[in-house]
């Protein structure tokens, strides 16, 4: 008490002395401070506490129901994504630890492997199908950075170092590397003019060839070329480096070229022969799975509607280890989705609820969206169809054209299939809400795949499908407006009292002028002595 007492006297000598008198600026400020709070009224005060108050119930409704359909914040979602990274804020949950290095370099290796761009396996002939449709519209089908791709796959499976040693193989090393298709012409028939050359008859057979059978006979004649090769180089191929190149592209050119007349077999109705072709050179070079030919087999299958054997073909390819492929999570679905579908009835299940089976058919179809998100509006015709590429983007716009191009009359053919799949498929994006951030059973969606497939496929006249993103619910649109237009009109209200009163007369004639000219009618129209009962009643 003492201490305080002493405190007190000692800050009144010190104001009696001058040292503790406030100055102008203080003065001042304390004076536009208490003029500003005297000038507001009542009526501002309660409109503040009202429009604070609504946009607060609304925020909370609106969080409600955003946890409610997505189980997370929207408030707590913009801040972690959006205003986090523009403070420079560092995630928490990240380790510090030596590791963590070595996992950014895994998830960046993973980056790049699911933005390679693949050969198509089911590519079409460039000069029978191709060419046939350029001629027919007049429309290039192949992009300039398509057909680069091919040329380079060209260089990389037909030529090797010792090509200098054989003057045909010299000439179709050139060849390879033309940009000028009538040049790569010119030069197969120059290099079969001095030998039997396998990979002349390839290009002939893909450029040259305006049908498949003419193509088919090309091909023909270019297995019993490559099968000599290959023959020849088998047995050198232990003498050395250079012998063991020739012999990795004598196989890469005899496998190419099997697996093009199992195609040319399938395309001219030959199924089972294209079968058994496919099935004899799997086994034949069980270690090329590069070549993707499963897929060919699969699709081949599925024509036959040979289901045991595909789903054995799928025991063997759809497994953890193994890179998947839109033909195998989408053909795996369509098995699941085959024992079901016939008698599937939304309404039935929605009363009901989902059987074992139907669950699992569900789960797949959603796990084949989720992988590849594009497919479906192709298979439902949601989307048109164009020629699919010659290389493709897993995950991507063309891996979906590819994959829809050659299976739409698979998933056509099991009766309710494409029903399933149009009543289901957009519940993958529920499970999934921020795939380009976390995935559910595949990684996150690669960012890369929309500027990838612009330069694979013909955006002159195809418009690439881009990852389904959510539009905004109208709910939460209308509160934003319905917050900023409350606010707004306090704000002004509170500025302009009588300029607002003015408005708001205005703008309440204007709206109820059309009842008063209808009023003003029926007083017109009815007696006086009927409207003067009906208005005492």
């Amino acid at each position: 008490m003492n201490s305080w007492v002493l405190f007190s006297e000692t800050c009144s000598n010190r104001m009696e002395n001058g040292w503790l008198t406030p100055g102008p600026a203080m003065f001042g400020t304390e004076s536009s401070l208490s003029m500003f709070l005297n000038t507001l009224t009542p009526k501002f005060y309660v409109a503040l506490t009202g429009t604070s108050s609504l946009i607060s119930g609304l925020i909370l409704i609106f969080e409600w129901w955003y946890f409610r359909k997505y189980g997370t914040s929207f408030i707590e979602q913009v801040s972690v994504s959006h205003l986090r990274p523009l403070l420079g804020g560092v995630d928490s949950s990240s380790p510090s630890n030596p590791n963590t290095s070595n996992g950014e370099a895994d998830s960046n290796r993973q980056s790049v492997s699911e933005c390679k761009v693949w050969r198509n396996p089911l590519n079409l002939f460039r000069g029978a199908e191709y060419n046939r449709y350029t001629w027919v519209t007049g429309r290039e089908p192949l992009t300039y950075y398509d057909m680069n791709l091919s040329a380079q796959d060209h260089q990389t499976f037909f030529t090797c170092d010792s090509d200098h040693l054989r003057p045909a193989d010299a000439i179709m090393q050139k060849a390879w590397r033309e940009r000028n298709p009538q040049a790569r012409i010119s030069a197969a028939h120059e290099a079969l003019e001095l030998e039997d050359c396998a990979t002349a008859y390839i290009l002939l057979a893909e450029e040259e060839a305006t049908t498949i059978m003419e193509a088919e006979r090309l091909f023909k004649q270019a297995l019993k070329a490559g099968e000599g090769c290959y023959r020849r180089s088998q047995q050198l191929q232990h003498h050395g480096t250079q012998y063991e190149a020739q012999h990795r592209r004598d196989t890469n050119v005899l496998v190419y070229i099997k697996r093009r007349l199992a195609m040319c077999s399938r395309k001219l109705g030959r199924t089972r022969e294209a079968v058994k072709m496919m099935r004899d050179l799997m086994k034949e070079f069980p270690l090329l799975s590069m070549f993707n030919i499963h897929e060919n087999l699969l699709e081949s299958l599925l024509e036959l509607q040979n289901y045991a054997d595909v789903q054995a073909v799928l025991a063997k390819y759809d497994d953890i280890s193994l890179p998947k492929s839109a033909t195998i999570c989408y053909t795996a679905a369509l098995l699941k989705a085959r024992a079901v579908s016939d008698k599937f009835s939304p309404e039935a299940a929605s009363r009901r609820g989902l059987s074992t089976a139907e669950m699992n058919a569900v789960e797949a179809i959603h796990r084949a969206v989720e992988f590849n998100p594009h497919v479906p509006k192709y298979l439902l015709e949601m989307k048109s169809l164009i020629l699919p590429p010659e290389h493709i983007l897993k995950r991507g716009d063309s891996e979906a054209i590819a994959y829809a191009f050659f299976h739409l009359q698979h998933w056509k053919r099991v009766e309710g299939a494409l029903n399933l799949l149009h009543c289901t498929w957009e519940g993958t994006f529920r499970m999934i809400p921020y795939p380009l951030e976390k995935g559910h059973l595949f990684y996150p969606y690669p960012i890369c795949t929309e500027t990838a497939d612009r330069e694979l496929l013909p955006t002159v006249f195809h418009e690439v499908s881009v990852y389904p993103k959510k539009e905004l619910p109208f709910f939460i649109l209308f509160t934003a407006g319905l917050c900023s237009f409350t606010a707004m009109l306090a704000l002004l209200t509170h500025q302009f009292p009588e300029l607002m009163g003015v408005f708001a007369k205005a703008f309440l004639s204007t709206l109820f002028a059309p009842l008063n000219f209808i009023m003003e009618k029926v007083e017109s129209i009815l007696p006086s002595s009927l409207w003067h009962q009906l208005t005492r009643i």
